[in-house]
């Protein structure tokens, strides 16, 4: 059904991908899927999944990474508001390390994709902190940030696009509130774990934190497969 991957070529906003897509796949909803926190040494690893109500609605949206902090924070509710349906889940340190940061990371998109009404797995509340809504049909395609479709799932429902976060609006939806919960997330762990300084590189693998890892060790919410180099 879907090339794989998605290469949109020129220099076109993320509505305009979404639009030109939209176009190719027209009785399809297209649901936008990105993942956030898989190259940290530390934390989890977290997906989201949006459809939006509107994808035409201009709230200057792009890839979450060439955003500000204090822009990401302000489109947060908004893009909540704006979407029929989302959900944020996650894979666990411990998931990590037991599966692989790739399956992982697939794990939390299918977790993501089960809260708003695809039964991959049941719902394990503590791994899908935030959701709202279910999907008004079956005819959905998931647009996948990146040029990998997601493991166990149907592949000819998704179709990867490179550098979607920056071409999809709704891939670029999902970016910014996966985004954004990580962040918090990991500002909450600087409050049990102080001396890593989680809240300022958020558990990527900073001068800071390696030598916060040198100097304490591991902690429980480290990656114990992701090992130091150097």
């Amino acid at each position: 059904m879907c090339p794989s991957p998605l290469y949109l070529q020129g220099d076109i906003s993320p509505i305009q991908g979404q639009y030109r897509l939209q176009q190719e796949y027209p009785d399809q909803f297209i649901v936008g899927i990105d993942e956030v926190g898989r190259g940290p040494l530390a934390g989890p690893v977290v997906a989201c999944a949006v459809y939006l109500k509107d994808p035409s609605l201009d709230l200057g949206l792009q890839d979450s990474k060439k955003m500000s902090a204090k822009k990401r924070e302000s489109l947060f509710e908004s893009i909540q508001d704006a979407s029929f349906c989302y959900a944020i889940a996650m894979a666990t340190e411990q998931e990590i390390d037991s599966l692989n940061i790739l399956q992982a990371t697939f794990l939390a998109m299918r977790r993501a994709l089960a809260a708003i009404g695809f039964p991959f797995l049941k719902e394990e509340p503590d791994k899908v902190p935030l959701s709202k809504g279910h999907l008004p049909s079956d005819s959905c395609l998931f647009a996948v940030d990146g040029p990998l479709k997601i493991k166990g799932l149907n592949p000819d429902l998704q179709i990867p696009i490179v550098q979607g976060d920056s071409k999809i609006v709704s891939i670029s939806a999902a970016s910014v509130l996966a985004k954004v919960y990580r962040d918090r997330y990991m500002k909450n762990l600087s409050l049990e774990y102080p001396e890593y300084g989680f809240e300022k590189h958020a558990g990527y693998g900073t001068k800071m934190h390696r030598e916060a890892i040198q100097k304490y060790g591991y902690s429980p919410v480290h990656r114990q497969s992701f090992k130091l180099k150097g």
